[in-house]
């Protein structure tokens, strides 16, 4: 069984958020109960058993974590990182790897774990950022800064292996940063040399509809704010997996580009997201579903009670 035959028997999996301006935010429900804390002791605090107890009690097939986002907080060791924006362990990079606990805790239910990676660095951090070579306004992008980036990845991707099943890689704008098919295959590459079967899927923004972004690619990233597309059959995008991810959450704002992620809440009803799933599994595609989770790795009661009754359906 190929990868993308692996990940399209699994159905439909969850995503979460989980970073220091969410959970290490004390005015934000992701924090509650702790208060302020250190990034690696925020980490710290994650169950992954309850995290993959809660999963499997969905019958989530797998499970997307992101390993971080515009910050220089990653949410695993990774000395590459440390060496190129010089700090020093456990400062940037939490000093638990907490994606190779939760590789081995959902593995006992046959859940798989995918990670979410970006294409832009740390570019919040004024010195990680400048020492990558990549900080606002975010634009003309360079093969010096992917060729690090990719090098920060690499580590990641040798050290999990065949343990994630996909890579979900965010922020690869071809227009407003630069990207190109040269500047892709630096992450590409180092991410099957680690496991062949890993599906890798390049994110350019929000779309109209379902689209192959980069020529290798074989996971359509498939980024939108609601679940209302449904995408093509592989033979479109050339063989890539059609995938749906969108937020089950809504904020109570006006929908736009960042309407629902990460929030609490249901904005669709039970039976239409059994239908969706349904419906995007019968053109062989998989759909993941972003809820909302507290730094605990607890999930939004709400969201994990309605998905109990998704997966109990499907």
């Amino acid at each position: 069984m190929t990868g993308k035959e692996y990940l399209l028997s699994k159905k439909w999996g969850v995503f979460n958020h989980y970073l220091d301006l969410l959970q290490g935010d004390v005015n934000k429900p992701h924090n509650q109960p702790f208060g302020k804390l250190a990034w690696s002791d925020l980490v710290d605090c994650f169950d992954v058993e309850r995290l993959a107890w809660s999963l499997h009690q969905m019958n989530a097939g797998y499970y997307f974590i992101t390993l971080m986002q515009g910050t220089k907080s990653m949410l695993a060791p990774n000395a590459t990182f440390d060496r190129i924006a010089g700090t020093k362990p456990g400062e940037a990079c939490a000093r638990r790897d907490l994606p190779m606990e939760l590789a081995d805790a959902l593995s006992k239910y046959n859940i798989d774990l995918c990670l979410y990676y970006t294409g832009d660095g740390p570019w919040k951090d004024d010195i990680a950022g400048s020492r990558f070579g990549f900080t606002e306004p975010r634009k003309d992008i360079s093969m010096d800064f992917c060729k690090k980036w990719a090098s920060v990845l690499e580590e990641y991707a040798e050290r999990y292996g065949d343990k994630v099943k996909a890579w979900w890689i965010d922020g690869c704008f071809r227009e407003s940063f630069g990207y190109t098919e040269e500047m892709y295959e630096q992450y590409y590459n180092v991410i099957v040399k680690a496991n062949p079967q890993a599906l890798v899927g390049f994110n350019d923004g929000v779309k109209r509809r379902h689209e192959k972004n980069y020529s290798k690619e074989t996971l359509i990233c498939g980024e939108f704010n609601d679940f209302t597309r449904v995408p093509k059959s592989d033979d479109f995008y050339g063989g890539a997996l059609p995938h749906t991810l969108a937020p089950l959450g809504y904020d109570g704002e006006t929908m736009n580009e960042y309407s629902g992620w990460g929030s609490p809440g249901v904005k669709r009803p039970l039976d239409y997201m059994v239908k969706y799933i349904q419906a995007v599994n019968r053109v062989g595609g998989v759909v993941t579903i972003d809820i909302l989770v507290r730094a605990d790795g607890s999930f939004d009661p709400e969201q994990e009670g309605f998905l109990r009754q998704v997966g109990s359906r499907l």
